[in-house]
């Protein structure tokens, strides 16, 4: 029997997960919007009930076009499964859910977007749980900040909003001798610029809402499992590895080996929580997927020439994108994001927080929108918006200092992009 070809990016992003329609022979997926199935006898259901079969029940758990997208999102990450829902914040509550417990805590870096800094400072905290913010370039910092109720390590690929790099490798080490998972948001590089898991990630989660979709049309979340993590080697993970009431004592570890986390956040996730992705906006995703890479290389592209250009302007305090020789964090794009540092950073004005204000009004080609990864050129004031409700230093911390913009860069032509933001600065 001959071994299965070993198809590259390009193909795996339009074809992964999906086969011709078999009712119909339909090539694009089909939105199955619909509700429930039919089972084929109680026999089926009761099997189904059981997870003793995989199949479809009721579209909260599964839905054929929802699974198409985990699929193809988890075979272009390197997983083994993967588990869609609502939005990234849910995606991240859902990564959580299986390992956390009252008492129980996430170290997470102080490079976040503004709002998973606020789920993990102040939301989580309802249910008992509670983040260590750390410094993710000081590896013995966030070995100090590990206790015995440690369950997870979290962090960006590419940090939200500034284009941080973070070095995977190094602190997939430290998860590794704490004996702890570690989460990557890869929203903001995609699969395409980095796969987490090859540097030693656990779980990669996404909003997919952002540069997969690309197009600005739908909100969603996923989250992809590498299948690599001993949930049995220690007591801290009793949801994944001890006995579930719910399923008369089945152990998704013992049962599902490599798929047990993929199969826990359906049958109890999406089961209880109810965060569930609608086949329509699985469809739109699917949709935009298939042009990630080219999208992804345009991205890249244009904001090599946008932060070179803006990084000699004379109103410019500061240019954070790591794909410039400047950025402290270079060296890690060859490692961590070998095709581009993507299309995302902050560059500061040298008249502050007024001036910033006064320049997103100033604009015309770009929007100023509380998005990321659209194919247009975005831009906003984070101190003002998404970050507002962190205190100064943390602003700092995380990126978002009061003179500070953040850019989406688009897939327009370069140059009317730099004509835009040289109109707007002469304005400023």
């Amino acid at each position: 029997m001959s071994e299965a070809p070993q198809y590259g990016f390009d193909t795996l992003q339009v074809h992964a997960g999906a086969r011709p329609d078999p009712a119909t022979g339909a090539r694009q997926t089909p939105i199955y919007q619909t509700t429930a199935y039919v089972f084929r006898d109680a026999d089926h259901a009761a099997a189904l009930f059981n997870l003793q079969e995989v199949g479809y029940i009721y579209s909260r758990l599964t839905n054929p076009t929802v699974a198409v997208l985990a699929e193809r999102i988890a075979t272009l990450e390197g997983g083994v499964g993967g588990v869609c829902c609502s939005s990234g914040h849910a995606a991240q509550i859902m990564a959580l859910f299986p390992l956390m417990g009252p008492g129980r805590n996430v170290v997470a870096s102080t490079r976040l977007y503004g709002g998973t800094v606020t789920q993990f400072s102040q939301t989580i905290k309802r249910f008992g749980w509670s983040a260590k913010f750390v410094d993710f370039d000081d590896l013995d910092a966030v070995r100090a900040a590990i206790d015995e109720d440690t369950r997870a390590i979290f962090c960006e690929a590419i940090a939200n909003p500034g284009g941080y790099i973070t070095d995977l490798d190094a602190i997939a080490g430290v998860a590794d001798a704490a004996g702890l998972p570690l989460i990557v948001d890869n929203t903001s590089a995609t699969p395409y610029l980095c796969r987490p898991i090859e540097h030693g990630a656990t779980l990669v989660v996404h909003s997919t809402t952002k540069y997969l979709t690309g197009n600005g049309t739908v909100t969603g979340g996923a989250i992809v499992d590498s299948g690599r993590f001993d949930w049995s080697a220690s007591d801290k993970f009793p949801s994944l590895a001890a006995p579930e009431p719910a399923y008369h004592g089945l152990k998704f570890h013992e049962t599902f080996g490599p798929l047990a986390f993929t199969f826990h956040g359906i049958a109890v996730g999406l089961r209880d929580l109810g965060m569930t992705m609608n086949p329509q906006a699985a469809h739109y995703t699917l949709m935009g997927i298939e042009t990630l890479s080219l999208r992804m290389q345009r991205h890249v592209e244009n904001a090599v020439k946008v932060a070179s250009w803006l990084e000699t302007h004379p109103k410019v305090a500061r240019v954070t994108y790591a794909g410039l020789p400047s950025s402290p964090w270079h060296e890690r794009v060859a490692r961590i994001c070998p095709k581009g540092a993507g299309g995302l950073f902050t560059f500061a004005l040298k008249d502050g927080y007024e001036a910033c204000v006064r320049l997103v009004g100033a604009v015309n080609l770009f929007s100023h929108v509380a998005n990321l990864g659209d194919t247009r050129s975005l831009i906003i004031h984070p101190a003002s918006t998404t970050h507002r409700q962190l205190s100064e230093a943390q602003q700092v911390a995380a990126g978002a200092a009061p003179d500070t913009l953040r850019v989406s860069i688009g897939i327009e032509d370069a140059a009317d992009i730099i004509a835009d933001l040289e109109q707007a600065l002469a304005r400023v």
